[in-house]
């Protein structure tokens, strides 16, 4: 591979990792699925002029599909390529005709998927939702986001020790958590506490997701850029607190 195209696909790695990460669930799972589709992608010769990232993409998408093959259809939840077209739309903001070229479909295919997943995500699975943020400001705007997916807000936390009692008092459905609580603590280490005695769904918030997402350490499974719209939170909600197994057999 030319080491143009090898250093591209590093500058891709933090986002192919938040997609294929918020595709299986997973940390663990989700870089596994980078790993393999790298292995493909520097061992191949490009057959299309996609960008880097969208290559990468492409191949979590493939894999990720050969792997949960096993999966059977379920009339009550989002189909593999609705969940696939989700994520890419709104927490990759790739845009409608590149994420049907990534997922090789047609733009009317895509089009057609992706209405119906947005239908359905109108019906909602609905949660409580406790908000880690320092800001106030910024807290008000999640909050109100989080009632416009039509999720209850538990409670909202502008510092990691109420962000524990706050969990340990209403055990929430989702944590929607900053990273950086200021003066208040860090939203990780609240978190890596709530979560040792409540097993909830968690999704990050930040500016910086790259910073997040190197591979290096125990890292979020689900992270999402500051700042976000309505339908980002209602996607990455849905496939954070769904029921679907995604999981390798």
């Amino acid at each position: 591979m030319p080491e143009s195209q090898r250093a591209a696909l590093i500058q891709a790695l933090p986002y192919g990792r938040r997609y294929a990460r918020a595709l299986t669930r997973s940390q663990s799972r989700g870089d596994l699925l980078v790993a393999e589709s790298l292995r493909t992608l520097t061992t191949s010769r490009p057959t299309d002029n996609l960008p880097a990232l969208c290559r990468l993409y492409q191949e979590i998408s493939r894999h990720f599909t050969a792997q949960t093959e096993h999966v059977p259809a379920d009339d009550t939840s989002l189909s593999l390529v609705q969940r696939q077209l989700l994520l890419l739309l709104t927490l990759e903001e790739v845009s409608p005709p590149m994420a049907a070229k990534i997922l090789d479909l047609s733009e009317a295919q895509a089009a057609q998927e992706t209405e119906r997943a947005y239908t359905f995500l109108k019906t909602g699975i609905q949660t409580s939702v406790l908000i880690i943020e320092d800001e106030p400001i910024i807290a008000m705007d999640i909050e109100e986001l989080v009632l416009q997916c039509g999720h209850k807000v538990a409670g909202v936390a502008h510092t990691q020790e109420d962000a524990i009692r706050i969990a340990r008092e209403t055990r929430p459905g989702l944590i929607l958590a900053d990273i950086n609580l200021g003066a208040g603590g860090d939203g990780m280490r609240a978190v890596a506490e709530i979560t040792k005695t409540h097993d909830a769904p968690v999704i990050y918030v930040t500016a910086y997701p790259e910073r997040l997402l190197t591979g290096e350490t125990s890292e979020p499974s689900f992270v999402i850029t500051k700042p976000f719209e309505p339908l980002t939170l209602a996607v990455a909600t849905y496939q954070a607190v769904s029921r679907f197994d995604l999981a390798r057999p």
